[in-house]
């Protein structure tokens, strides 16, 4: 009796059949994205562009923190959780006068102490940030979020005394004069690194 050899099994496709599924899982799956965060950077200035103007050092509202998380705002040590409150007291100053054209305007709807020391007008004060390296993006998140919110409520309170609505129920028209009253100026220098 003769012995029966098993047959084999041609496997020779199943290199191609593997490649063609691999090939068409990476084609069809989804990757998700994450976002980042939505910050709108300066445009470089052209080069005939004319220097910008002197500001006063009033009108400088310094933000620094370092590698070790901690605030030094305007040469003082502070919590992030008071940032907002001394942000807002800066903005909303109106310790000088800004000029429109017409002449001289005080800042009739500043609601703020008025000192000398501090900044003149909304339009001209400047929020300088400034980070280490080393600094973490919690932090530097918290504190961003803080300087925005900060804006956020004075142009609220403004749009409700003015407008007698909330910020966001107003026309483009209207949410323009608010923020022309309340422009955001946030400078952020080149990180150091200590």
């Amino acid at each position: 009796m003769a012995r029966r050899e098993t047959p084999e099994i041609n496997a020779g496709s199943m290199a191609d059949i593997a490649f063609l599924l691999l090939i068409f899982f990476l084609v069809t799956t989804t990757m998700d994205v994450t976002s980042g965060i939505n910050r709108k950077l300066p445009e470089k200035p052209p080069k005939d562009a004319p220097p910008p103007p002197k500001i006063k050092e009033r009108n400088i509202f310094e933000v620094n923190i370092n590698r070790s998380n901690k605030l030094l705002v305007e040469g003082k040590e502070m919590h992030v959780s008071e940032i907002r409150e001394a942000a807002m007291a800066f903005i909303d100053n109106g310790g000088g006068t800004v000029t429109d054209g017409k002449g001289k305007n005080d800042c009739t709807y500043c609601e703020g102490k008025r000192d000398p020391d501090s900044s003149d007008n909304p339009k001209k004060a400047i929020i300088s940030l400034q980070n280490d390296r080393g600094t973490s993006y919690e932090t530097y998140i918290t504190v961003q979020n803080e300087l925005v919110l900060a804006y956020s409520i004075l142009r609220e309170r403004y749009s409700m005394k003015v407008f007698g609505k909330s910020f966001d129920n107003l026309s483009k028209e209207n949410q323009k004069k608010v923020k022309e009253a309340y422009p955001q100026i946030i400078s952020e220098a080149e990180p150091t690194k200590s």
